[in-house]
């Protein structure tokens, strides 16, 4: 039975909808965040000493890193929601499933440092603000001539994307000015797999 180490209003949630889409039987072990701190409970540090989520637990293995969890769980599907058959898709499918942790989040993270520390952070706003307008522009143009980001059909690609266009709205000003990714927004929350996952996974404040 695979296991998933779920912290609330995390990345882990991308775990439990593609769980939800292959059709796995999964357990979930849901972790609050601290209140004050919003941080990690010490608990998942007996999961792994990083103490981060989402951790996966499948046939003795001890998996981190979201796309490494995406990546192992489309090879043990068989393939199923991974990289399209035509090499410009998959080569898309490649980089969107990396570019959502390696380069949009870093700046969606420092925009939710800034505003946590009130006028101290605020003269780092608009710089980082300008950084992920790139991006949501970049984004934008990228859906404006298909329905998703590896191509023609939906994959692993827009799961691994839907928590940073997800946080993009919360955080950096993404809405119906841009409204590919709006439509892609309402379009996978649509999914009733997404809907199962937010069932099991409990609170999540980006849907």
């Amino acid at each position: 039975m695979i296991i998933v180490h779920h912290l609330e209003n995390s990345r882990s949630q991308r775990v439990l909808w593609l769980l939800e889409e292959l059709g796995f039987e999964y357990e979930v072990r849901r972790y609050s965040r601290n209140p004050k701190t919003m941080l990690a409970p010490s608990e998942l540090k007996r999961v792994h000493p990083l103490g981060k989520s989402p951790v996966v637990e499948d046939d003795g293995l001890i998996l981190i890193e979201s796309g490494a969890i995406v990546e192992y769980l489309v090879e043990k599907a068989g393939g199923r929601l991974g990289a399209p058959p035509k090499r410009e898709d998959g080569l898309r499918y490649r980089i969107f499933l990396h570019y959502a942790e390696g380069s949009m989040m870093p700046p969606l993270f420092a925009m939710l440092v800034v505003r946590r520390l009130g006028l101290l952070g605020r003269p780092a706003r608009a710089t980082i603000q300008r950084m992920l307008d790139d991006h949501l522009d970049w984004l934008e143009s990228e859906l404006a001539g298909r329905d998703w980001f590896a191509g023609d059909a939906f994959s692993a690609a827009d799961i691994m994307m839907s928590f940073p266009i997800e946080a993009a709205r919360s955080r950096a000003g993404l809405d119906q000015r841009r409204p590919h990714l709006a439509d892609w927004l309402e379009r996978i929350h649509g999914r009733p797999a997404y809907g199962a996952a937010l069932q099991k996974g409990g609170a999540y404040a980006y849907a």
